[in-house]
């Protein structure tokens, strides 16, 4: 089944504002891993009442993510987007490679490499890449958003709902929901 120039363009904005939004949010003052704040903004975001606020929340939630309180692992991901802003993957990849192997446990670190794998078109090593991301953080949004793109390059569409179908239980305002009109008929027959 050939892809359509729209999912080619709908899959290039998500993942381009998922690698590059973020390089504007300042950095975080206090200790990146605070489960409690977490915790708390997902539960946050799964019940907001609209798109909005759901956007407001997920920003927090990215702004923890991608703003590491170590000056050395924060001074390691400004480079890799900074790469990337050149359009030298290869390097970028090389650079977040480095990153995982001394931070293993940061999930964006994995996250970023998957989206990486997945401009590249290297499918499977992004798949493999998302699940890294998961195992880590089970609610990584971003990441299951980018399992969706992933199966939908590869002419997957169930392996690509069912991971819209979870994305969605944590933001159910995922902009990627729009790729599946049978979700939206689905509820209004409910």
């Amino acid at each position: 089944m050939q892809r359509s120039r729209r999912f080619d363009g709908l899959a290039a904005a998500a993942f381009a504002a998922l690698a590059f939004s973020f390089l504007s949010l300042p950095a975080r003052a206090d200790d990146a891993a605070d489960k409690a704040t977490l915790d708390k903004l997902f539960a946050e975001l799964k019940a907001a009442p609209d798109a909005d606020t759901a956007h407001t929340i997920d920003q927090q939630i990215w702004r923890m993510w991608m703003a590491p309180s170590d000056p050395d692992l924060a001074g390691k991901m400004a480079a890799v987007f900074a790469t990337e802003q050149t359009g030298n993957l290869p390097a970028a990849m090389m650079l977040v490679g480095k990153i995982i192997a001394q931070y293993p446990n940061y999930a964006e670190g994995w996250n970023q490499r998957a989206t990486m794998e997945y401009q590249l078109q290297d499918y499977d090593d992004s798949l493999a890449d998302i699940d890294r991301v998961l195992a880590i953080e089970p609610r990584h949004f971003g990441a299951l958003s980018g399992k969706v793109l992933v199966y939908l390059a590869k002419d997957d569409r169930p392996s690509a709902l069912k991971a819209m179908i979870k994305a969605l239980e944590i933001d159910p305002f995922l902009a990627e929901k729009a790729l599946f009109p049978e979700l939206s008929v689905a509820k209004t027959q409910a």
